[in-house]
């Protein structure tokens, strides 16, 4: 065999060892293609963060070499960075109708749409980018329009698979391209990047019909208003909602603004078929019986500013949640989010609400997954037939089960790639290596801001929160180092003052001890001052409460 000229990088920016913020890349020679844009929702410890997107650091290094972004869903964790990313990388985007319908929006909201190169795609779709050609395949998941793709690159076709399950009754009744699949593995497969988020799973993930059949059972049973909470993209789900609704003569109403952006966009463009009459506006419902009343929400994750957790707490404008009303949460938490859904159920069942959720449906599961279980995953191997194998999307353990599907159906263990974010994986003349690293990381998005909150204020707010805070404001005297005024102490967090004067005092004379003798010694330097008062009286509080909270010493000469 002859031996190619040309190298093929593969890695990820975000997607691998955990959940959230997909960003793969394939780079062969001078062109990349990037393939989604996705955000994750913070960690626990990024306090005041609102989303996590992923560092394109090395794209913008490189950015005469990317060809274009490709997305495979709609789905926040693959759309939500896009407009983040486009405003530093003005790059065409591929996608499908309803892909790009939800990025339109988007880039509206952002103000880059017109700056921005679109193109529609389909499964029947050829890109061309530079020395790679893209070609489609459709794929079931809880989303319509969802496709994998296949990179036609000199040195073989690379293939990733989007999110994926087979379903055999799809809502849509557009079932997965097998037959196109079938001929791309026998075509030749050099590497397949395949969703690992169900790897532990064993069976095939049920079909999105079979939540049709329980939330219908519950509707049937149901005598109060019936409040829905799922994903605001699971297009799917929300239409056996509207199907439920119609069928038992009830009129909807939907709270959320992320709920209502989808069901227009997708009404719009004909995958959402919602008869006239049926949607009322919020304040109706409380005209109508409730037999008559169904509320689609948002905060199936139990975010603490959705509607549905609001609802709980009783804190929403609109919508009390009553005793009798039936409440469904049609998904499964998200990792990281399991104690805020629990938190939610309780707070919803003590006001006296029938909550069903995930498998606890009267008559079958009132959620399915919209990602592969053990058997999907092992049908896609054996269809595609890889020489190389990358399991992607999913924390490291979701991978490594993954990668134990690929051995059991034949692949050497020595040709499957276990990688974290900034791992390459190089392929040339028809082998594989581990590469170098490049650079990877999270931005995170506070607001506004974007990038501009790192570890160092993390750390802060870390601090803040645990110990509270010591505000240390002193005077002195230009001329001769005297102190003119204070040391006043300022409190915030740590103890309530009026119930720790002595100890307040104690630490206005410790500060004012260090303050003198520091004169006495001709230290004058202000960072010199601050960090004896901070140690002094930080050994003093920390004797005293075991406490340590952040000492912000304010020293001004006059």
């Amino acid at each position: 065999m002859v031996k190619s000229n040309h190298s093929v990088l593969i890695f990820a920016l975000g997607g691998v060892g955990e959940i959230g913020k997909n960003m793969y890349v394939v780079q062969c020679d001078d062109d990349i293609v990037v393939i989604d844009a996705g955000l994750k929702f913070p960690e626990e410890e990024m306090l005041g963060i609102d989303m996590v997107i992923p560092d394109i650091t090395y794209l913008e290094e490189n950015r005469d070499k990317v060809r274009g972004i490709i997305i495979t869903h709609g789905h926040e964790d693959h759309i939500g960075g896009l407009s983040y990313v486009l405003k530093h990388l003005n790059v065409p985007v591929y996608a499908t109708k309803l892909t790009l319908g939800l990025i339109e929006a988007k880039l509206k909201e952002a103000g880059i749409l017109n700056d921005t190169k679109r193109v529609l795609i389909n499964s029947d779709s050829e890109v061309v980018l530079g020395k790679m050609k893209a070609t489609f395949f459709r794929v079931n998941h809880s989303i319509p329009d969802c496709v994998g793709l296949c990179l036609d690159t000199p040195e073989g076709y690379i293939v990733h698979t989007g999110d994926f399950k087979f379903d055999q009754t799809p809502i849509n009744n557009q079932t997965a391209d097998l037959a196109k699949m079938a001929m791309i593995g026998d075509r030749g497969v050099l590497c397949l990047m395949s969703d690992s988020t169900n790897a532990e799973r064993p069976g095939f993930t049920g079909s999105e019909r079979s939540v049709g059949v329980a939330i219908k059972d519950v509707f049937s049973k149901s005598t109060g208003r019936i409040v829905v909470s799922t994903f605001a993209s699971n297009v799917h789900r929300i239409q056996q909602v509207v199907d439920a609704a119609v069928q038992f003569n009830r009129k909807l109403t939907v709270v959320g603004r992320s709920m209502q952006n989808v069901i227009n966009i997708s009404r719009d463009l004909g995958y959402l078929f919602v008869p006239d009459g049926l949607i009322v506006d919020t304040d109706e419902i409380n005209k109508l019986s409730a037999e008559q009343v169904v509320i689609l929400s948002t905060g199936s994750q139990g975010e603490p500013m959705s509607a549905l957790t609001r609802m709980a707490r009783s804190a929403h404008r609109k919508i009390d949640i009553l005793p009798g009303d039936t409440v469904i949460i049609a998904a499964t938490p998200i990792p990281g989010n399991e104690k805020y859904v629990a938190r939610t159920i309780d707070q919803l069942s003590r006001i006296g609400a029938d909550v069903i959720y995930g498998g606890h449906g009267p008559n079958g599961t009132v959620h399915v997954s919209g990602h592969g279980s053990q058997e999907d995953l092992r049908l896609m191997l054996n269809l595609m037939k890889p020489k190389f194998f990358i399991p992607i999307h999913g924390e490291y353990r979701m991978l490594k089960s993954h990668s134990i599907l690929g051995e059991q159906v034949g692949i050497p263990e020595e040709n499957i790639f276990l990688l974290d974010n900034g791992d390459t994986v190089e392929i040339s003349g028809g082998n594989a290596r581990y590469g170098g690293k490049v650079h990877s990381g999270n931005v995170l998005i506070d607001g506004l801001g974007v990038g501009d909150v790192g570890n160092i204020v993390l750390r802060d707010r870390k601090l803040l929160s645990q110990d509270g805070i010591l505000v240390v404001v002193v005077t002195l005297s230009k001329q001769n180092g005297t102190i003119l005024s204070g040391p006043d102490i300022i409190s915030r967090g740590f103890v309530y003052v009026r119930e720790s004067e002595e100890l307040l005092d104690e630490a206005n004379r410790i500060v004012t001890q260090t303050l003198v003798k520091c004169m006495e010694e001709n230290v004058n330097e202000w960072s010199s001052l601050k960090n004896n008062v901070k140690e002094s009286l930080g050994r003093y509080l920390y004797e005293q409460t075991r406490r340590r909270p952040m000492i912000l010493p304010i020293i001004m000469e006059v």
